[in-house]
């Protein structure tokens, strides 16, 4: 469980997200940053028991930078109000479906699979996705996955078939997507809890066949191609 020091944090940065104010309370924010890295290395052996890709990850390769990156953003608060970690195979910068922890206040939620993938890997899971359709709907159709996951995350598509793959399949709308993601929103209540860590296992056990099979395919796509 995450403590409620770590919520009041954030949402004392999101009423003070300015330099100053972030330089005076970094003791404050140290500590409850080192508590989010010793939850991630929990929540990392408890992923390890049904994925042991994840089993050697550090958790500080999980973490974003509280920073945020103002360059081409009209907002320009210095800091993000929230601790996120993405616990992935290789890392949060490996390009590989994984396990995200999203801690907000008044946004809190676990999410997963991969998130603005390289033009080789996106055509990878298409491809697999094209050629394993029925595998690839099992998944989604699951009833364990199901009670979590309602659908895959449709924010950005293609309003019509990528390159390369017939117009006319028959589910051409599962390759229309330009990331491969699935959410569930948690409540505070929830992450102050000592259920939290089993809310995590239990959501990401269910989250592990989808990952599994977007990795898979871009293993053995990206092989086949070299």
């Amino acid at each position: 469980m995450l403590s409620k020091n770590l919520l009041q944090f954030l949402s004392d940065l999101k009423e003070n997200n300015y330099k100053e104010w972030f330089h005076e309370n970094k003791p404050a924010y140290q500590l409850v940053k080192k508590e989010f890295e010793q939850f991630l290395a929990h929540t990392i052996a408890e992923i390890a028991q049904f994925d042991s890709s994840v089993k050697n990850i550090e958790p500080k390769k999980c973490i974003f930078r509280i920073n945020r990156d103002v360059r081409f953003s009209k907002d320009k608060s210095p800091y993000k109000t929230n601790f996120g970690g993405f616990i992935v195979p290789g890392g949060k910068s490996a390009g590989n479906a994984g396990y995200y922890i999203h801690i907000e206040p008044g946004n809190c939620f676990l999410a997963g699979g991969i998130y603005m993938p390289a033009s080789d890997k996106l055509k990878a899971v298409r491809t697999e996705i094209f050629e394993n359709t029925e595998e690839f709907k099992k998944i989604l159709k699951d009833e364990n996955f199901k009670k979590y996951f309602k659908e895959i995350l449709k924010d950005d598509k293609l309003k019509t078939a990528p390159k390369g793959f017939p117009k006319d399949f028959e589910d051409i709308d599962l390759l229309r997507y330009k990331h491969y993601i699935v959410s569930k929103n948690i409540s505070e209540d929830i992450v102050t809890s000592d259920k939290f860590a089993d809310e995590i296992s239990e959501v990401f056990k269910a989250l592990y066949p989808f990952n599994s099979f977007i990795n898979e395919a871009i293993n053995y796509q990206l092989n086949l191609n070299n």
